[in-house]
């Protein structure tokens, strides 16, 4: 089948709602009344991250997940259709209504969370058994979060496996505490892609050192591009056996205003540039600086650039 589409990213989507500042070292308390800045309302998830921000970055994206019957469905598919990307398998689930997360943050920009999984969290192994036709038309298929998908994750080697006998290469995103290694061990065979962040890492293998537990990922069978986001300190990627690239932070083009999606946003980049035909090496330095634009806005989406801005700071010359 033509590939029509660049990167179907499938799982998490939902709304954030953002609440600021908001003291978290003590009790918000009963009845009492706190002034705020003014409340906003963003797109959250990895559909919603990385689908926008790979837009930003020219890529033809569609989005793949279930929402609810309600006004936070109508507004996800608004903020996304104005970012270019592809709602049409948005789904509607007739039961559960779409997930929501009240970002509470203080003035030193710590976050804490109400949260809500809602209705993405139900998608399993059928929903995308039903809907291969749609990873057929796509080069490259982003999902997550492992550990977050309790209908999925036993049946993720199944899936992954299905998905790439379309033709469509997968990556593995995850988030919270990441989870176990099981059963993520019997998935990463299938993966192409997998970066988690070091703390994801460090639940998963029980290591410390990022090449220590890159090499857990491949004694587990993973073959692909692997990797470990290390924050303020960069990445260190491994294309193959042996063989690492560290990569240096990107800093910020603006003061650091919330660093909601930055991973999601890191993601993106390195994506993006990949599909571009960049080295690993400039694909890695583009993910780096997707994710420094992240931190300069509220929420996942306000501080993303287009790829020419998001190259020339990475240092690229393209």
């Amino acid at each position: 089948m033509e590939k029509t589409l660049d990167c179907v990213v499938c799982g998490s989507c939902l709304v954030d709602i953002y609440v600021r500042p908001l003291p978290l070292d003590k009790p918000i308390g009963v009845g009492t009344l706190h002034a705020v800045e003014p409340i906003e309302v963003t797109t959250g998830g990895l559909v919603c991250n990385s689908g926008i921000a790979m837009a930003r970055l020219g890529m033809r994206v569609a989005a793949f997940s279930w929402l609810g019957d309600d006004d936070w469905a109508t507004l996800i598919r608004k903020r996304c259709r104005e970012e270019g990307v592809d709602t049409n398998y948005l789904l509607t689930h007739a039961e559960c209504p779409t997930g929501a997360t009240a970002v509470l943050v203080d003035t030193t920009r710590e976050h804490g969370f109400a949260y809500y999984e809602g209705a993405w969290a139900r998608m399993d192994r059928r929903v995308f058994l039903d809907n291969l036709d749609l990873f057929a038309q796509s080069r490259m298929a982003l999902l997550g979060y492992y550990s977050l998908l309790p209908n999925l994750d036993r049946d993720l080697p199944e899936v992954l496996s299905a998905i790439r006998e379309t033709g469509c290469r997968v990556a593995l995103d995850t988030a919270g505490s990441g989870g176990s290694l099981e059963p993520l061990d019997r998935s990463l065979e299938h993966l192409d892609f997998y970066i988690p962040s070091y703390d994801e890492a460090r639940s998963q293998t029980g290591e410390t050192d990022p090449e220590k537990m890159v090499a857990v990922y491949r004694a587990c069978g993973a073959r692909g591009l692997l990797g470990i986001k290390l924050g303020s300190k960069g990445a260190l990627l491994s294309p193959s056996t042996g063989e690492f690239i560290p990569l240096a932070a990107v800093p910020p083009p603006g003061p650091l205003v919330d660093t909601t999606g930055a991973g999601d946003s890191f993601f993106a980049g390195l994506l993006s540039g990949l599909l571009r035909g960049l080295s690993v090496e400039e694909a890695g330095r583009l993910a780096a600086a997707a994710g420094a634009c992240c931190v300069t806005g509220v929420g996942p989406s306000a501080g993303l650039r287009n790829f020419e801005e998001t190259a020339a700071l990475a240092g690229l010359d393209i």
